[in-house]
């Protein structure tokens, strides 16, 4: 899924930087950037990016925890945490806003390619687009019967 969108919100410019080029690099789109959780919301909002990649610690009113939960909540976009905090306070409010990842910085381009393909894959399945037969209707989320042999 290389043509996908992401939004990077992080407030370090070089680091920024840093991401941007890596994406790019694996081919990815980036839908915007933003420093700070109120205007990675906004960004959200208006750019719709298939994932986020957002730093927990940012400039603003706002973190990237409350921003996060406001995305899943509102905007049904994975958020993927980019972060170098990984105190037990830090990842307890990171959890319930039940993230596509946790990457520790600094981490290296594989990381985040492999972090950012099973954030859409899962959100993909999440979704019901998972190109597979249909569910049995019995609301257990198995799977249907298979189609007769052609």
């Amino acid at each position: 899924m290389a043509n996908a969108n992401v939004l990077v919100v992080e407030d370090e410019n070089i680091v920024a930087r840093d991401i941007l080029a890596m994406l790019k690099g694996l081919g990815y789109g980036v839908a915007a950037v933003a420093a700070s959780g109120e205007e990675a919301i906004e960004k959200a909002t208006s750019r719709q990016p298939d994932v986020v990649l957002m730093d927990i610690v940012l400039k603003g009113r706002i973190d990237g925890v409350q921003a996060a939960q406001h995305i899943r909540d509102h905007l049904h976009i994975p958020v993927i945490y980019l972060t170098a905090y990984a105190d037990e306070d830090t990842l307890q409010r990171a959890k319930v806003t039940e993230p596509f990842g946790y990457i520790l910085k600094p981490f290296e381009e594989r990381e985040l390619h492999i972090a950012i393909e099973l954030a859409l894959y899962r959100h993909k399945m999440e979704n019901g687009d998972n190109g597979s037969r249909p569910s049995s209707g019995d609301g257990s989320g198995a799977p249907g019967p298979l189609p007769p042999p052609s």
